[in-house]
């Protein structure tokens, strides 16, 4: 997709407005039963931003619980292999429970608890925004359920045992393609029956208003630290930031610090999966239309009818129908570029970080680093990239030697 030249006037700080809209994407399309809850949780939110003991209390927790702030890492031998642009990995991977995920299972936690609420609920794909979600549970005192989708627990079944040994009840969803967006699905219905005592923690940055905004705000620390990093490393800005793309929860929030600086370019990568044709990939914008799914307005992999079409993805993280409303807005403004990596690529980027650099990246991440690996190459050695390294593939290692045989490992 070619986008036209980046707007410049664009202010991310007045988006969303007051009814979760980013232009003509987001939005609040839930039932009535749940207009009442999202309203209260978008005041709460609202509040806990004004309040200084809310911030010092997330900071405190940012830092002591989750191990922030993570090093931006020079690969050297990464770059000396590409031979072309230097390549740092902003290093998500080394917080508590292995992903970017916990700034916000921390964040909207800290929220549930001002609210009153005593059970928390989650969705999870590849089972980071679940161990993230379980974690923070056992320590503040939560119950909490997690749904995932029956052929993501097989994929994930390390992470799985992992949210068990937490104290989380993980409840298998049999409907559809047993993977993420029925595991939303089931997480909704839960809400919806339980919403006086029960919280949900979307996991990414799509869902309605005010959950796409809430999920970026809590991950904007990333490109925060990220910014003031590669000016003290390097004295200049990158001339890219990339990042993978599911939900959309780890690319907005290294992008949003660099929105203004329209010298950088920003780029997201999706899954290309096998190929690009139906029900092969999980590439929003290589294959998808405007449509509205689980409770926003953004690209969507449909049919003309509005029927969901199937996804793949080697990665359980990235197989997912719809993207995040503000990268859509973004996206349509020519601030943010998209791309793909297909399993094939993400599968050789994988082996080549462990080899090289000595990092087990996670399989959605890989799709990043195929991409950067990529771009690198097509560079001169006097640019720079940034990659984010949104998790570490522990979780991923059975389900890759499955995959490509372990003799080839």
């Amino acid at each position: 997709m070619q986008n036209p030249s980046p707007e410049h006037n664009l202010d991310p700080t007045d988006l969303p407005d007051a009814r979760g809209h980013f232009g003509k994407y987001g939005g609040m399309y839930v039932p009535e039963t749940l207009m009442t809850p999202l309203f209260e949780l978008t005041e709460a939110y609202h509040e806990a931003r004004q309040d200084p003991y809310y911030q010092k209390e997330l900071n405190f927790q940012l830092r002591e619980f989750a191990g922030r702030p993570t090093n931006l890492y020079f690969a050297e031998r990464l770059t000396k292999h590409c031979r072309g642009a230097k390549i740092y990995l902003k290093r998500e991977d080394l917080l508590h429970t292995g992903a970017h995920k916990i700034n916000n299972a921390i964040g909207q936690a800290l929220i549930a608890k001002r609210m009153g609420k005593t059970r928390i609920i989650a969705e999870t794909g590849a089972g980071q925004h679940g161990i993230a979600t379980a974690a923070i549970c056992a320590k503040m005192g939560f119950e909490c359920v997690i749904y995932m989708g029956e052929e993501d627990m097989r994929r994930q079944a390390l992470n799985v045992f992992r949210m068990r040994l937490c104290g989380a009840k993980v409840r298998g969803v049999t409907a559809g393609q047993k993977t993420l967006k029925e595991a939303v699905n089931e997480a909704m219905r839960d809400w919806v029956t339980n919403v006086r005592t029960t919280h949900y923690i979307i996991g990414s940055a799509l869902g309605a208003h005010p959950f796409p905004m809430m999920v970026r705000d809590f991950h904007r620390v990333i490109g925060e630290e990220c910014k003031r990093q590669i000016l003290e490393s390097e004295g200049r800005l990158p001339d890219e930031v990339t990042a993978c793309v599911g939900g959309g929860s780890n690319a907005i929030g290294i992008f949003f610090s660099f929105l203004k600086d329209l010298g950088v370019r920003l780029t997201g990568v999706e899954a290309g999966g096998r190929e690009i044709s139906l029900g092969h990939h999980a590439a929003r914008f290589a294959g998808g239309r405007l449509g509205v799914l689980q409770g926003a307005k953004t690209w969507i992999l449909q049919n003309s009818d509005g029927q969901i079409d199937r996804t793949h993805s080697v990665s359980a993280g990235l197989d997912y129908a719809a993207v995040g409303p503000e990268h859509a807005y973004y996206n349509e403004k020519g601030r943010i570029d998209f791309g793909y990596a297909t399993d094939s690529e993400a599968l050789q980027a994988f082996q080549d970080l462990c080899k090289i650099e000595g990092i087990v990246p996670a399989l959605e991440t890989a799709h990043g680093i195929a991409y950067a690996m990529r771009r690198a190459r097509e560079l001169s050695s006097d640019n720079i990239i940034i990659c984010n390294l949104s998790g570490r593939g522990d979780k991923d290692v059975q389900e890759a030697a499955r995959v490509l045989g372990q003799t080839t490992l």
